[in-house]
C-alpha cells in the first residue's frame, strides 16, 4: 500500500473563503490536508516551484523564491497581489521554516494570527523558556550557553543527567541527553552543529536543561481568540537513547488526557504566557511525577502524520480547524467515531546502508494496517539515528485498531512486514 488522496469530495465553490498557504511539505505527510481544505476553501499557494501534486488542490499559486527563510517582503507582495484582485481571508503553514513568515504575511494583510512576535515566541525555544518562566508555568529548568564550558558549568549546577536542545530546531532534532561530564563533551557539538534547510543560526544556540522523567505526549489544538481547542493527544515512542528519535506516536481518541483537568490548566496557562491567541499549536509535555511540564509549543500542525491519526480515530478534520483560525472563525471539532491509530517509522539496520531492494510483505501485513509505505529506493544510502536523525527514516506504517495493546501489536507486525535488502543480504526491520 501507498499513502494516496483521491482529492476532496467537492471542490470549494467561487464564493468560498479564500486561503493563502506557504508551501505543501512532502506528498505522503501533507497531502491530506489540502485534500480536506480545498473541499471548503479556495487554496492559493505560495510556492518555491511550479506545483505538482498540489496542482489539483489549488485555485492559484505564486511562485517564489522560497530558499530566503527570513525575509517575507517577496511573500508580502506575492499575497498584496492576490489580495489586491479578491478578498483573502486567511493565512496558513504548517512548515516549520515558514510559520513565521507566514505571520508576517498575515500581518500585512490585516488578518487573524498576524502576530510575528506571538509565533517567535514559540520558533525560539530560549523565548519560550523566558516566557513560560515567566508566568511560573511548570517546565523543565533551562539555560541558554554559548559553548561547551558554560554547558558544563550549568549541568553541574543542575545536577546529570541533562538535555541539550538546539534553541530553533524542532522534532526533537539535535536533542539529546547527557549522563556525565563526559557524555556533555561528546555531545555537545551535536546539539550545537545540527541544521536542517530552514533553520537559524545563533552564536549562542544551545540549551542546557533539566531532565525531567515521565512519558512524554504532544496535544495539538486549535486556538481562537485565546480559547485553545484541543484536537488530539499522541503518546509518543521515542527510541535510539540518548537521543530523543521519535520512532512512532499512538493516537486514542478517547484519551482520558482530553479531559484532565491539570493538563487543560497547564495547556491554557502555556498559551497565555506566550501570548497565543489564534492559530494552530503543537505542544509537547512530559508527564513527571510532579504533574505535566510543557517541553516546548510549536505554532502550527504536529508532524509525522499526528493530525491525520487524529482524524483517522476521531473524524475531527485538522486541515479544516486549521484553515477556520487562519480565517477567524471558530473550528468544529465534532468527534463521530472512537479509535486507536499509530505510526511507527522504520530505519537502515546501521550507517551507510546501500539499499538494494525494499516492500512489505502483503500478506505479513495486519489487517489493522492502513498505510504501509516505503520513502526510499534502490541506490539510497541511509543511516539511522545519530547520523540519520529523522532523516533515515526508510519506512513508515499506520494502523488502527479498537485498543492501545492491538494498535501497538499493529504496528510491531507492520515492521516484521517490512524487508530491506541490502548488499550484506535481506533484514527485516522492527
Amino acid at each position: 500500500m501507498t499513502a494516496a488522496f483521491a482529492g476532496p469530495e467537492a471542490f470549494a465553490g467561487e464564493d468560498d473563503p479564500l486561503l493563502i498557504v506557504i508551501g505543501t511539505g512532502k506528498q505522503a505527510f501533507r497531502e491530506y490536508l489540502l485534500s480536506s481544505i480545498a473541499s471548503r476553501y479556495r487554496v492559493h499557494l505560495l510556492c518555491g516551484a511550479e506545483p505538482g501534486w498540489a496542482r489539483g488542490y489549488l485555485a492559484g499559486w505564486t511562485v517564489l523564491d522560497m530558499d530566503d527563510t527570513i525575509d517575507a517582503s517577496q511573500m508580502c507582495a506575492a499575497a498584496r497581489e492576490v489580495a489586491a484582485k479578491q478578498t483573502v481571508h486567511g493565512v496558513l503553514s504548517w512548515d516549520e521554516a515558514r510559520i513565521l513568515q507566514s505571520a508576517t504575511v498575515a500581518e500585512a494583510l490585516g488578518l487573524p494570527g498576524g502576530d510575528p512576535d506571538m509565533v517567535m515566541r514559540c520558533r525560539d525555544k530560549y523565548l519560550t523558556r523566558g516566557a513560560l518562566d515567566q508566568d511560573g508555568v511548570p517546565q523543565p529548568r533551562s539555560v541558554l550557553v554559548a559553548d561547551l564550558s558554560q554547558a558544563a558549568a550549568i549541568a553541574g549546577q543542575f545536577g546529570y543527567p541533562v538535555v541539550l536542545k538546539p534553541r530553533a530546531m524542532g522534532g526533537s532534532l539535535g536533542v539529546v541527553r547527557a549522563d556525565s561530564p563526559l557524555e556533555l563533551a561528546a555531545k555537545f557539538e551535536f546539539a550545537r552543529d545540527c541544521e536542517v534547510p530552514g533553520s537559524w543560526r545563533y552564536d549562542e544556540g544551545v540549551l542546557v536543561e533539566e531532565y525531567v522523567a515521565g512519558p512524554e505526549i504532544s496535544v495539538d489544538s486549535a486556538v481562537h481568540r485565546g480559547e485553545v481547542l484541543p484536537m488530539f493527544v499522541a503518546r509518543k515512542e521515542i527510541g535510539y537513547p540518548p537521543y530523543f528519535e521519535e520512532v512512532g506516536h499512538v493516537v486514542d481518541a478517547a484519551d482520558p488526557l482530553l479531559k484532565d483537568p491539570e493538563l487543560a490548566s497547564i495547556m491554557r496557562a502555556a498559551h497565555e504566557a506566550l501570548g497565543f491567541t489564534d492559530g494552530i499549536t503543537h505542544a509537547e509535555y512530559k508527564l513527571t511525577p510532579d504533574g505535566p511540564k510543557v517541553i516546548e509549543v510549536n505554532a502550527r500542525l504536529g508532524g509525522d502524520l499526528i493530525p491525520y491519526l487524529g482524524l483517522l480515530g476521531s473524524g475531527i478534520d485538522p486541515g479544516l480547524a486549521a484553515a477556520a483560525v487562519a480565517c477567524g472563525q471558530r473550528p468544529v471539532l465534532t468527534s463521530y467515531r472512537s479509535e486507536v491509530t499509530g505510526i511507527r517509522f522504520f530505519y537502515a539496520p546501521e550507517d551507510d546502508t546501500t539499499i538494494e531492494a525494499i516492500r512489505f510483505e502483503a500478506a505479513a501485513l495486519p489487517p489493522e494496517t492502513d498505510l504501509a509505505v516505503t520513502l526510499v529506493g534502490p541506490g539510497d544510502v541511509m543511516s539511522p539515528p545519530p547520523k540519520g536523525t529523522m532523516s533515515g527514516r526508510v519506512a513508515f506504517a499506520t494502523v488502527r485498531a479498537g485498543t492501545v495493546p492491538a494498535c501497538q501489536a499493529a504496528l510491531d507486525a507492520a515492521g516484521a512486514a517490512l524487508v530491506i535488502e541490502t548488499a550484506a543480504g535481506a533484514a527485516a526491520s522492527s
